[in-house]
């Protein structure tokens, strides 16, 4: 497993009429040399665990929770099968493009080595917001301009990629290898909890058993849909 590349954004509008007045950093693009990881701070405050990365809307996005966000490749190939288009490494917010990893099949509290220094433990899945799908339908990705019907699309394929949290800082560049340290011992994946927070709540008790590894709010939607039954 390997690193394709090292991903950063820079603020610029998004959308268009009153939303385009919104900054957004999801627009990403690979780096050309080293780029430090270190815990950003919670969420409300912290921003990327890049460096040079921006996190623009604090109230949702960043934090030590959701310090880094990595998606496969492979995935990234399987959608521009499906959508007609290229999709470069960046493209979909991702911090970390990587090659051979399993992102959507590890699990909640799995532990990865970056490069020499860099431990990062995967805390959660992301969620798709109509920014993502403006994003990509205003690179003329999808087809239409604000991205209408991408978020279901994308909650039905259950690839979300993952967020992680910094156990240890580092810096790491493409082609850095990507190692796993530690795998618990349970089944909540990132594709599973995924699909319990998106279209099958059903299954919100199980992911649980992955204890205090989960993002908290989606431990506290899990407690609440298991205290209601």
């Amino acid at each position: 497993m390997r690193l394709l590349s090292v991903n950063t954004g820079r603020p610029r509008r998004s959308g268009r009429g009153d939303r385009a007045r919104r900054l957004t950093g999801i627009g990403k693009r690979p780096a050309d040399g080293p780029v430090a990881v270190t815990a950003p701070g919670p969420q409300g405050s912290g921003g990327s665990g890049l460096a040079g990365d921006a996190v623009c809307d604090r109230r949702f996005h960043g934090g030590e929770h959701q310090a880094v966000y990595a998606y496969a490749r492979e995935d990234l190939d399987r959608w521009e099968a499906e959508l007609g288009g290229a999709l470069p490494n960046g493209v979909f917010g991702e911090n970390l493009t990587t090659a051979g990893a399993d992102v959507n099949g590890a699990l909640i509290g799995e532990r990865w080595r970056v490069g020499p220094d860099l431990v990062l433990e995967v805390s959660g899945a992301r969620i798709p917001c109509r920014t993502f799908a403006g994003h990509l339908g205003g690179a003329g990705l999808l087809p239409t301009a604000d991205g209408r019907g991408w978020i279901r699309t994308f909650m039905r394929a259950a690839v979300p990629g993952a967020y992680f949290r910094v156990v240890r800082p580092g810096s790491i560049r493409a082609g850095d290898t990507v190692t796993v340290e530690h795998r618990p011992d349970h089944e909540v994946t990132v594709s599973f909890l995924f699909r319990a927070l998106t279209l099958e709540p059903r299954l919100l008790p199980r992911i649980l058993a992955a204890g205090d590894a989960l993002h908290p709010e989606s431990r506290e939607t899990a407690l609440r849909r298991a205290a209601a039954g």
